[in-house]
């Protein structure tokens, strides 16, 4: 798992930054909401764009670390989605590993991104798996000691129609109130923090 953004990582940054700001009119506000540590960011999820929307405001400050699904894993495009900055989760099973592995990640410093709705809002005809309020951003951002960032993010579903994409970066959540101890319920209500933040934000974009 590469420390560092890899030539892939780089040539998606550099080659998308003009055309997505001149063209997607992609416009962010609250950069300096994100510390230069280890963090987490809990993005809204509208489209599989959103984690490319999430990270090109803040390239190449931070390389984005993000969890993809275990299902994508297949020999190509595991390689691709590890160059890209992802590490697997397994949906549905808890993974244990994959939160630990985003623990570790924090502790080092770096910048993970989990969707706290666990899936697309929309998506085809049929969804297997409906969004809703998952608590893994929460356990890790608690678990590792960093903030925990709300991020809004709209427009990354319309691309065809060329935007306008709007990001925006929220406040680190108050989490110091909550007792580490009593580990799933500090996670639960913070993640009920973290959803109505990031209704709020969204409402302003």
């Amino acid at each position: 798992m590469p420390a560092r953004p890899s030539w892939i990582y780089l040539a998606i940054g550099y080659a998308t930054g003009a055309p997505a700001r001149l063209l997607l009119r992609m416009r962010a506000s609250g950069l300096e909401n994100v510390p230069s540590g280890g963090c987490v960011l809990a993005p809204s999820h509208v489209s599989n764009f959103d984690v490319w929307a999430v990270g090109l405001p803040l390239f190449p400050r931070r390389f984005l670390r993000f969890m993809a699904k275990a299902e994508l894993y297949k020999p190509a495009l595991g390689w691709i989605l590890e160059q890209g900055g992802a590490f697997p989760v397994r949906r549905g099973a808890g993974d244990a590993e994959a939160i630990e592995t985003a623990v570790e990640l924090c502790r080092a410093g770096q910048a993970i991104v989990v969707f706290p709705e666990g899936t697309r809002r929309k998506k085809g005809l049929v969804k297997r798996r409906q969004p809703r309020p998952h608590t893994g951003a929460a356990r890790i951002a608690l678990a590792a000691g960093v903030p925990l960032i709300p991020v809004a993010v709209a427009g990354t579903d319309r691309l065809s129609r060329l935007g306008p994409v709007r990001v925006r970066f929220g406040e680190p959540l108050p989490l110091d109130d909550l007792d580490p101890a009593d580990s799933r319920s500090a996670a639960e209500e913070a993640t009920s923090r973290l959803m109505a933040e990031l209704r709020r934000l969204e409402a302003s974009l």
